[in-house]
């Protein structure tokens, strides 16, 4: 496994270091640039996670695999396609997804794999894609179902992904990492609702990377959820649903 990056809070304080075993070695300067070891240590116990990164912008994937686009119909994209979550959905692992005052339809989940920009990418070619990644996490891309086509002159994709604690990711971010072996699973209630392969992708990690930077510039810290395969489904008050991928992490929230 690789380095394991978090952020936390801790007696008001934020802070942010590695992981190693059931504690956080505190590090102090910039998380993408040049981290350095303090002799702090702190208990995951005893701070309050936060996300592990601070996103100028979250990209979501729609229709990125083979299994969900036979079984709905449709086509292999020739670009990726995606949509923009806005930051102030960003929630971290163990925090509360809340329903929407204004909204009271189906909230649903979503298991992703996100990606996170280490520096300032554009216009990269696939191969050069893994020197600008740093590492990855895991993403619950929540959404209001809803509210998606409610008005048929258009899709509202932000206002669907967007409400106050929709995108939760963590609890961590994984460097040094090969992402096309791993698999997502989604449990809800200990029951795994999601289990697939990030090989069944149309566009995988590095050339989602690629192709995207070819759209705009990715910043460090900058997230990409990769989109989700079969079995998202609806969220009842109370139930907890963790994003769970062997080698990365699993993100748990509880939804009310």
């Amino acid at each position: 496994m690789g380095k394991r990056w978090m952020r936390f809070t801790h007696n008001g304080a934020n802070g942010f270091g590695l992981v190693e075993g059931e504690a956080v070695a505190v590090c102090s300067g910039d998380m993408f640039g040049e981290a350095k070891p303090t002799s702090r240590s702190l208990a995951l116990a005893d701070i309050q996670f936060d996300p592990p990164c601070a996103p100028g912008k979250m990209i979501g994937l729609w229709n990125n695999f083979h299994a969900r686009a036979a079984k709905e119909g449709l086509s292999r994209p020739e670009h990726p396609l995606y949509f923009i979550k806005t930051t102030n959905c960003y929630a971290a692992h163990q925090a509360v997804i809340r329903q929407p005052v204004t909204y009271q339809g189906p909230v649903v989940f979503e298991g992703e794999l996100g990606v996170v920009i280490g520096k300032t990418c554009r216009n990269v070619s696939v191969e050069a894609a893994n020197g600008y990644i740093f590492g990855y996490t895991s993403v619950n891309d929540v959404t209001a179902r809803e509210v998606l086509k409610r008005d048929p002159s258009f899709t509202q994709w932000s206002r669907a992904k967007s409400f106050d604690t929709f995108g939760p990711f963590g609890p961590w971010i994984v460097t040094g990492i090969d992402p096309d072996g791993l698999t997502v699973r989604t449990l809800v209630n200990g029951e795994v609702r999601q289990d697939y392969p990030v090989a069944d992708m149309f566009f995988r990690p590095r050339e989602i990377v690629s192709l995207l930077s070819r759209d705009m510039t990715l910043h460090p810290g900058d997230l990409i959820a990769c989109g989700t395969s079969l079995g998202a489904g609806e969220l009842k008050s109370g139930d907890t649903v963790a994003v769970a991928i062997d080698g990365v992490g699993t993100l748990s929230n509880r939804f009310e």
